[in-house]
């Protein structure tokens, strides 16, 4: 099968598309026929082993994951001993490490039926940018109804989720954006959207019940004056900024969890842990019409280097696609 291949850390051109064996599903894995993939930061992250201390995980001297991409959507074509519920021939979507390639094992419990409405390509976008806004939102906030929420990264594929589910669950949505996604964000729900290029949101004098940080370039201090004296900030920054290359957003979380004992606002970090459960808790979000993936563009399997490029140096606004098998529809 042909996959995007890395060997060393590097530029998006270590990446190289290479016949590779195909894999065979283990016990409680689907092999799945990737249609469509997508990019995240995660992927930037690997690819470059940054920030350094991720390398612990990634691979001390090189990746361990040779294939790039961890979103998918395709069509399950052989299914593993105790696996349940799942059959070939099913539309699927979910989280699995080398994505980038015409076929992916997959855990079935990071798997799940796609939303029946969704291209391949639109349910590749929403696995785990999607479930990080899920988690981040519902369960480390615990975000209910007529609270205020403010995005910072509104425009980011977190962010995009982020907005419309917050949304969906009864509250009052701010985006943070650049002036060229105030139009985007806004067409997703947002009640009002901070262009940060002509205002300071830590600055203007308002409070929000939630911030949910998702871009790293803004102090703890900072997060704190634009959160209620009982409020939470959610800390999931997909930067180095403050922590530099070697620790990154990780230097952030620390310190929140040194300061959280000591303020009567919540400082927490945002552990997002691919589920079943929450694939499906956003199927039927995206079933009945409360959110739904916003792509800015898609690119072959070929060109992957290129899309992954496109969002380290051109900031993209919510998803990036990688078409693996072309389809004609839902």
């Amino acid at each position: 099968m042909k996959a995007v291949v890395q060997d060393r850390y590097g530029s998006v051109d270590t990446l190289e598309l290479r016949e590779v064996e195909q894999p065979v599903p283990g016990a409680g894995e689907v092999l799945v026929r990737v249609h469509a993939a997508s990019v995240n930061a995660y992927d930037w992250h690997y690819l470059h082993g940054d920030p350094k201390i991720a390398r612990l995980f990634f691979g001390a001297r090189s990746p361990k994951v040779r294939i790039r991409g961890r979103d998918f959507a395709g069509r399950v074509e052989a299914v593993g001993a105790e696996v349940k519920g799942l059959h070939p021939g099913d539309e699927v979507y979910g989280e699995a490490d080398g994505t980038f390639a015409e076929f992916v094992c997959a855990k079935d419990t990071e798997t799940a039926l796609k939303p029946a409405g969704l291209t391949f390509e639109q349910a590749a976008a929403m696995p785990l940018a999607a479930n990080t806004a899920l988690i981040g939102l519902r369960d480390v906030a615990g975000l209910r109804s007529g609270q205020s929420v403010l995005v910072n990264g509104a425009s980011g594929g977190v962010g995009t989720f982020a907005v419309q589910l917050a949304k969906a669950y009864g509250a009052e949505v701010t985006g943070v954006c650049g002036a060229r996604n105030v139009e985007l964000v806004g067409s997703l729900g947002a009640d009002d959207v901070v262009d940060y290029s002509r205002e300071d949101f830590a600055r203007a004098g308002r409070r929000y019940d939630v911030v949910l940080d998702l871009v790293g370039n803004r102090s703890l201090a900072d997060l704190r004056r634009a959160t209620t004296p009982s409020g939470t900030v959610v800390l999931s920054g997909g930067g180095v900024f403050e922590g530099g290359s070697l620790l990154g957003p990780v230097w952030l979380t620390a310190r929140a969890r040194l300061l959280s004992p000591f303020v009567r606002q919540r400082v927490l970090s945002l552990p997002a842990k691919a589920s079943k459960e929450n694939l499906a808790v956003l199927r039927e979000l995206t079933d009945a019409g409360k959110i739904a993936p916003a792509v800015e563009r898609t690119y072959p399997l070929s060109e992957a280097a290129e899309a992954i490029r496109h969002l380290e140096v051109e900031h993209a606004r919510a998803k990036i696609v990688v078409t693996v098998r072309e389809t004609g529809g839902p």
